[in-house]
């Protein structure tokens, strides 16, 4: 009887340590597969370009997200977050100038310990933090912004961008008004006075050189970023009209202009083209002036291409948020769609393992994927400058709809209107464009 009961302990002690260790095992590997990939994401969420550009951006970033993490997105998108591990994302406000920028940078890296960052749509923000991520050696992609400096003068190692720069935008625009024989003896400019509005200034008017090589430049405004009021520079414009007038102007900063510039007639006036300005058309509707000649900084929102992808993710963001998406969500899409299939082309190559800053890197280099804009290739900047399609319309506001509809669209292919990987950009543009393919 001793003895049974002896043995009776002995068994039920076993089992209790066996199911310890079970335990023990069982939460190791839970710990194990619970492992996530943080991102920090960077887009305004104040200031005068949250409400049409960095909100619609972040929040192009949480449906995607979420969606990645339920794997319920098409292939080859369809694994569960990224390689099994679920993303965790940081949300980050732009705002405060590229100083304050740097410093969000590091805290992102180093107190948040994410494993990369996506962001930043003010290309001063860009020329900024992408020397800081380079000394720390930490993985950083640039969604948006669009001075071609970044990449042009610079050799970076753990920086990417995953979009055209503004390049194509400007050249987009004189090439689409050369397909239209649209008068253009004279043209204005109003840019913003830092990097995005200087660079597309410049871009433009080499086009023009080439395209239009006797159309004179006239008013030339350079107001600040952020400005708001225009009223001086409208009245310029207005006093020496010419047959068109340029402007890369983009967020608060446009819907202001438009808004001024629009009851004073200067739509009327003189033919407006915008590089950058299908984001505003959602919230000024009706307050659109027709006519407007237009670019989306990608073949993005109206001027999209049909295909699967796009079909998912349109619905995916209107349903979300009652409006279609513009380019801001689509260029964080990109930016993710591209990371997502770079983090698990590493993680193949490191047996399952959470890529490092390195890893990722390589694994993003000279890679190719299919957005809901269509065809990403990082062929620039030894692999670390995307190219894409672009396409431009014209703006007509359909009372039926009540929406701002765009037609007469023309799509460019990127060889048409991105610069070689052997040349920079202004040599491209004032060499006359060579190489260049698929123009109309």
């Amino acid at each position: 009887m001793t003895q049974a009961l002896g043995v009776k302990r002995y068994l039920h002690r076993a089992a209790a340590l066996s199911a310890v260790g079970m335990a023990g095992i069982l939460c190791a590997t839970g710990a194990q597969a619970q492992e996530t990939f943080k991102i920090g994401i960077v887009s305004f969420l104040s200031g005068q370009a949250a409400e049409s550009f960095g909100i619609p951006a972040v929040n192009g970033a949480k449906v995607l997200v979420d969606a990645f993490n339920k794997g319920a997105a098409p292939a080859p998108y369809n694994k569960t977050g990224f390689g099994g591990m679920k993303i965790e994302a940081v949300y980050v406000d732009e705002n405060g100038g590229a100083t304050k920028q740097v410093q969000e940078l590091r805290n992102l890296y180093d107190r948040e310990k994410v494993d990369a960052v996506v962001g930043y749509v003010g290309s001063g923000d860009c020329l900024a933090v992408a020397p800081a991520a380079e000394e720390m050696k930490r993985f950083l992609v640039l969604y948006d912004c669009g001075t071609p400096r970044i990449f042009e003068d610079n050799k970076l190692e753990y920086v990417f961008r995953t979009a055209s720069h503004g390049a194509m935008d400007n050249v987009a625009l004189a090439r689409y008004l050369k397909a239209r024989n649209v008068k253009a003896d004279s043209f204005n400019l109003i840019n913003q006075d830092y990097a995005w509005g200087q660079d597309s200034k410049k871009d433009f008017t080499l086009s023009m050189e080439k395209l239009y090589p006797n159309a004179k430049v006239g008013e030339d405004q350079l107001p600040k970023f952020g400005a708001g009021q225009y009223g001086t520079e409208i009245s310029a414009l207005m006093a020496k009209p010419a047959d068109v007038t340029h402007s890369s102007l983009w967020g608060g900063d446009l819907q202001a202009f438009i808004l001024q510039a629009g009851p004073r007639g200067l739509f009327k006036r003189t033919q407006v083209v915008l590089s950058a300005a299908d984001h505003v058309l959602p919230g000024l509707g009706e307050k659109m002036p027709d006519g407007t000649i237009l670019g989306a900084r990608g073949a993005y929102g109206l001027m999209s291409p049909k295909s699967a992808l796009n079909d998912w993710w349109w619905d995916l963001y209107s349903k979300a948020y009652n409006v279609y998406p513009v380019q801001a969500p689509y260029r964080m899409a990109q930016s993710l769609l591209g990371l997502k299939l770079a983090a698990e082309k590493a993680m193949a190559a490191n047996g399952g393992k959470k890529p490092t800053s390195e890893q990722l890197a390589a694994a993003l280099k000279g890679l190719e994927w299919d957005s809901p804009a269509g065809r990403i290739r990082m062929v620039l900047g030894d692999g670390h400058q995307a190219v894409q399609e672009t396409a431009i319309g014209k703006t007509r506001y359909d009372a039926a709809k009540k929406m701002v509809v765009l037609e007469d669209i023309q799509r460019f292919p990127a060889e048409c209107v991105n610069p070689p990987a052997n040349m920079k950009s202004e040599e491209w543009i004032k060499a006359g464009f060579p190489g260049a393919k698929g123009c109309p």
